[in-house]
């Protein structure tokens, strides 16, 4: 009886400590987000000078960055050199914590895009994969639009 009393008791201290089980970014070293291709992405709606410079107007899809966590892509939105909107086409939401940490980060990244009128944006805190990815995804949209 002594015996099956321990082998349970070991098995529910398993089961509860598998069941808290977190990764915490550390301990997904060298899993850093990469950019994936994107089919027709990143082409302004307006008419692109041929001179290299930015077009008037327009929108551009940034590269879908991919994590650890799920996929980020942003599209901007310019009017000549100016970068006037920033709008996340995907965020990570696969799982319930992703959905919660994209919907504070989400509105912060953009504001701070748009406010730097570049990809060089502060990490969100608790959000340090999707505030990379987001970096990366506005970095190549604003290269597509000539403004990176």
């Amino acid at each position: 009886m002594t015996r099956v009393t321990a082998a349970l008791t070991a098995t529910v201290a398993g089961l509860i400590l598998i069941a808290t089980f977190k990764v915490s970014p550390e301990d997904a070293a060298g899993l850093e987000p990469t950019p994936s291709a994107s089919a027709g992405a990143g082409r302004l709606t307006g008419p692109t000078p041929s001179t290299g410079r930015p077009a008037s107007s327009g929108t551009v899809t940034g590269d879908s960055v991919q994590t650890i966590f799920g996929n980020v892509q942003v599209a901007i939105t310019v009017s000549g050199t100016k970068l006037v909107d920033v709008q996340a086409l995907t965020l990570p939401s696969d799982r319930s914590r992703s959905a919660r940490i994209s919907d504070y980060a989400g509105p912060m990244l953009r504001s701070e895009a748009i406010q730097a009128q570049s990809a060089q944006i502060h990490v969100v805190s608790g959000a340090t994969y999707t505030s990379r990815a987001y970096s990366q995804s506005l970095a190549s949209a604003l290269k597509k639009a000539h403004l990176g």
